[in-house]
């Protein structure tokens, strides 16, 4: 049973959260609603019918859930707090910016005052994705909460329960997309339909803001000012914990300004442009890289443009940001970056690893045209990283018979790629002694790079991260994080979920495709296998070893069967 979609026994350890009237959570907070209606500059009854009815449906629908698990706005009312100071904080910036500057004076004016509501409304709920992305909420009888169908508020009074339970989804995914979801509950149709009128930008803007997407032709004031504002508020509450608790966690509410700005580098930067001369983001077949730090002086100039508090300044710390939240790789642990020679160096270039190209280019755009060779070198030479595999003799004596090689072990970790000196494989029963091949002294070919070379048809994502998955197999591109066995290969679960991929969804798309290998045992166990990686019990899938480019099918076709 999967413990984290029920809900545990609900006891003293886990008193979980009253199910009190929404107006008890709008009380707790009349300091700042005063303070917002001040601002606001409304009277009473413009600033109750457009504003605090936004309030008062935003309670309902978060109630008293918390922001995050155990770090920024974490007790209870935490994520109505974070929303309600972030509104307020962005409604305070609209009064020196000019929201839509190249619409006249008068329809400025008359547009004003809805770009400033729509503004609040998008700060307040731009966290609101949190709900269905990072918890689930149940009753004590373990009924969970339809989010998409209505507020948390309503349902609680609707089913009659006096208390509700919080589970925390492991390693979730921020999507912001689904805040689009929540605006239905919190704000009313009519309000919508009062900020779209005579226009036709305030509606997509604020649309735009809580989905969380870039927009590049038409600058986004009002999402600049609630993504400040937003950046203030963590930040704020962050210090003030840090002082009275202890050290909390920093950097987790950092990552997704950092992608912002190098999708806005990569979108908008003529010194991005992948694979040109001079240029910051190289494309190759080893992966994508950022010259380091470079990258990081670029990233620190936009983000101080914005003015966003709380950016650290060294390349060191955004490094780590990244490397935490799974944006790029490591060469190994001693060693972040990685030496690469782009066409037209000297000598090797410091460069960070993105963990698959995708956070730059989207599924809807074309990858650029990666360079026909690798990029990353050994950190002595100045020449493309090579696997040169060291020479036998010219001649041997006709009297001694080549190696054969035995077949394998149960359970060892198969060879990737046929050895350039050694004979065919041949079953053992038919093994026999091989004359060499005597008077030459050829050179030895480079071994064949290992690829993903899975159909089209394959989900865009999916595809994506088992190409970087596949890619650490090959000489120089850092720790596998995947392994050969007896019939395929052994693909863990987490290296999928780091790259954003659920293993759901990862599975369901390599078994839709029949590219996984023949279940264990065949036809009646799971898609899933467990073995040893890198010295721990490791959940993963095993992929067909047709569906990687490289591999030497004879090593499969001689390998013992799975274990049962």
């Amino acid at each position: 049973m999967d413990l984290s979609s029920t809900p545990a026994p609900h006891g003293a350890t886990d008193p979980g959260f009253p199910a009190s009237p929404a107006a008890e959570l709008l009380a707790q907070n009349t300091d700042l609603i005063a303070r917002l209606k001040t601002c606001y500059g409304a009277d009473s009854e413009t600033f109750a019918h457009e504003i605090l009815r936004v309030v008062e449906r935003y309670a309902a629908f978060v109630h008293l859930l918390p922001a995050t698990a155990d770090n920024f706005f974490n007790a209870p009312g935490g994520l109505f707090r974070l929303g309600l100071e972030t509104g307020f904080f962005a409604l305070q910036g609209t009064d020196g910016h000019i929201l839509h500057g190249q619409a006249t004076i008068s329809a400025r004016r008359q547009l004003e005052p809805r770009w400033r509501l729509a503004t609040f409304i998008a700060g307040l709920c731009a966290e609101s994705h949190r709900v269905f992305s990072h918890m689930r909420v149940a009753d004590a009888a373990g009924r969970p909460w339809p989010g998409y169908l209505g507020p948390l508020a309503d349902w609680l009074a609707a089913s009659g329960a006096h208390r509700y339970y919080l589970r925390w989804r492991p390693r979730a995914v921020e999507c912001r997309p689904l805040g689009v979801f929540a605006l239905p509950h919190i704000v009313p149709a009519t309000l919508m339909q009062h900020l779209a009128a005579d226009n036709e930008v305030v509606v997509p803007q604020l649309m735009a803001s809580v989905a969380g997407l870039a927009s590049y032709r038409d600058h986004n004031v009002l999402d600049d000012l609630v993504r400040r504002s937003l950046a203030l508020v963590v930040d704020r509450h962050l210090s003030a914990r840090a002082d009275r608790y202890g050290r909390p966690q920093f950097g987790s509410h950092l990552e997704r300004y950092l992608v912002d700005a190098l999708r806005r580098l990569a979108a908008t930067d003529p010194g991005w442009e992948p694979n040109q001369e001079k240029s910051r983001l190289w494309f190759a077949r080893d992966g994508m890289f950022l010259l380091w730090p470079a990258a990081a002086h670029a990233i620190c100039r936009v983000l101080e443009g914005d003015q966003l508090p709380g950016i650290p300044k060294s390349p060191e710390t955004l490094l780590e940001v990244l490397l935490a939240a799974g944006v790029v790789t490591a060469r190994d642990a001693a060693d972040l970056c990685w030496p690469i020679q782009p066409p037209g160096a000297k000598a090797p270039l410091q460069a960070v690893r993105l963990a698959t190209p995708a956070i730059l280019f989207n599924s809807l755009e074309p990858l650029p045209a990666p360079l026909p060779g690798d990029l990353v070198v050994d950190s002595d030479t100045t020449g493309p990283h090579t696997h040169q595999p060291s020479h036998q003799p010219a001649h041997q004596p006709s009297h001694q018979p080549a190696p054969q090689p035995a077949p394998p072990p149960p359970g060892t970790q198969l060879p990737l790629l046929p050895a350039a000196d050694a004979p065919p494989l041949q079953p053992a029963e038919h093994s026999h002694p091989v004359e060499p091949d005597i008077g030459r002294d050829a050179p030895l070919p480079e071994p064949p790079r290992l690829a993903l070379k899975a159909p089209m048809r394959l989900n865009p994502l999916v595809r994506s991260a088992l190409e970087g998955i596949v890619a650490t197999l090959n000489v120089g591109a850092g720790p596998p994080q995947c392994c050969t066995v007896a019939d395929g290969l052994f693909v863990p679960l987490d290296q999928l979920e780091r790259r954003g991929v659920s293993a759901a969804s990862a599975i369901r798309a390599l078994s839709e495709l029949g590219l996984l290998a023949a279940a264990n045992p065949p036809a009646k166990g799971p898609p899933t296998r467990s073995r040893d990686f890198g010295g721990t019990a490791t959940v993963g899938v095993v992929i067909r070893p047709d569906v990687v480019e490289g591999f030497d099918p004879r090593a499969f076709a001689l390998a013992p069967p799975p274990e049962e």
